[in-house]
């Protein structure tokens, strides 16, 4: 079979994107912000054992409680955040979509897949990060931790994957994930996708053999090699 034809028939209808740490690099400034915040109090450092807690989900640290367990010095709730935010969107605005991110969306609109994102994160932090990345039009469905009545939880629930999928129309199994962290990996094998694993600096020290596929950047490998791995594991299976 040539290429070409091989391309033509992609082995999935679509793709359903994370967005913190896969389409944009906001892990990076988040922890920086808050490690800031531990020294600035004069805690013992915020380790990445205890952030990966909070990766790829929402609440799973309770990281205002650790500065008062830890602080030699008075802690002002208010002030602490207004910093931390000021710091985060600081770090955030150098920072554009992931190396690899644009050629995939590209390479998924020339084979008429459907694109949907899944965010752990809520509406009103993806969307405008999403808008101001320029690429909010490229997919037709962004589902966020919070949504519809009863609010989806966050990852690693699989509902987040699952709404993803209704909304696009397809199936599950038709449908290939992209995500950076353990947390997100769980989510989308438990809805029943396919799923590619994309660390970065953060999680790539962090246990992501649970996906099928492992990738050190987007830009590393064209999308349709990956769907032909998936093609060949559809065989198998």
């Amino acid at each position: 079979m040539s290429r070409t034809a091989d391309r033509a028939r992609p082995a999935a209808a679509a793709l359903v994107f994370d967005f913190d740490g896969l389409i944009l690099d906001t892990e990076g400034p988040v922890f920086t912000a808050w490690q800031e915040e531990f020294a600035a109090h004069g805690c013992s450092p915020l380790t990445l054992d205890e952030w990966s807690k909070e990766i790829g989900t929402a609440g799973g640290l309770d990281l205002v409680a650790l500065i008062r367990a830890r602080a030699t010095r008075p802690v002002d709730e208010e002030t602490l955040h207004r910093r931390r935010r000021d710091r985060r969107d600081e770090l955030l605005a150098t920072e554009q979509a992931r190396p690899g991110v644009h050629a995939w969306l590209d390479a998924a609109d020339a084979l008429g897949l459907r694109l949907g994102v899944a965010s752990s994160s809520t509406r009103d932090w993806v969307e405008p990060l999403l808008d101001r990345l320029g690429i909010r039009d490229r997919f037709r469905h962004v589902v966020c931790f919070g949504d519809g009545h009863p609010p989806a939880p966050a990852k690693p629930a699989p509902d987040l994957y699952r709404a993803a999928c209704a909304a696009l129309g397809v199936e599950p199994g038709a449908a290939v994930a992209l995500e950076d962290s353990p947390h997100g990996i769980a989510a989308a094998k438990a809805a029943g996708l396919w799923c590619v694993a994309v660390p970065h600096a953060i999680t790539e020290r962090l246990d992501l053999s649970q996906a099928d596929v492992v990738l050190r950047s987007l830009a590393d490998v064209p999308l349709h090699e990956v769907l032909r791995v998936r093609a060949r594991t559809a065989v198998a299976d």
